[in-house]
């Protein structure tokens, strides 16, 4: 009786430890690795299910499609990335532009890589191009806010979108070279330049 009750715990036990992490967003972190490592053209239900450590069904049930599955992905990476971004600080600094983008890619360097790999399946899939430019439309307003707090006007599209571009630039960069200090120094110059425009053209 007492081995039975041993193999009833252990079977327990086992029960919990294959369900753990089956929420949704467990399963989406799940296929923004798999993304991450292999591309799109990994990204299967059986395989987010694997990555999980959950059934192939529970996945299904989720999300339907493997399209809607791509599509949430891409929502929950880009909103994840701009909540650790420092892309928004609201202090109106440019000392603190951006002071967070460099632990960010340390931290999260598959969901940057999943959002880089969506960027160039879009060039062959057109119909992702929808849903990344609405959700990257979001990191440019995020840029262009924080920029015009920090300037004597508001922003313009073309600076907002230049330096957005050359942060993203510079996360790619690190994302694939490492050199933490070599971006360190970027963000610098470029806090550097924004600040410059921001007190404009200095008296003769």
């Amino acid at each position: 009786m007492t081995d039975s009750v041993e193999h009833a715990g252990q079977s327990r036990t086992r029960k919990r430890v294959n369900h753990y992490g089956t929420g949704r967003v467990a399963l989406l972190e799940a296929a923004v690795r798999i993304v991450a490592r292999g591309g799109l053209r990994k990204l299967t239900y059986r395989a987010v299910a694997e990555e999980a450590g959950v059934t192939h069904g529970l996945v299904v049930h989720h999300f339907g499609s493997r399209d809607a599955l791509i599509e949430e992905a891409v929502t929950h990476a880009i909103r994840t990335s701009l909540s650790s971004s420092a892309l928004d600080t609201g202090t109106g600094k440019a000392a603190d532009f951006v002071s967070g983008l460099t632990d960010m890619v340390e931290s999260t360097p598959e969901l940057q890589a999943f959002q880089y790999e969506l960027l160039l399946e879009a060039r062959r899939r057109p119909e992702l191009l929808p849903q990344l430019r609405s959700l990257y439309e979001e990191y440019f307003e995020a840029s262009r806010r924080e920029l015009s707090r920090i300037m004597p006007q508001p922003a313009n599209r073309g600076l907002s979108r230049l330096v957005f571009a050359a942060l993203e630039g510079l996360v790619l960069h690190q994302l694939v070279f490492g050199e933490r200090d070599v971006t360190e120094e970027a963000l610098s110059e470029l806090r550097n330049l924004i600040e410059g425009l921001a007190e404009g053209p200095a008296d003769d």
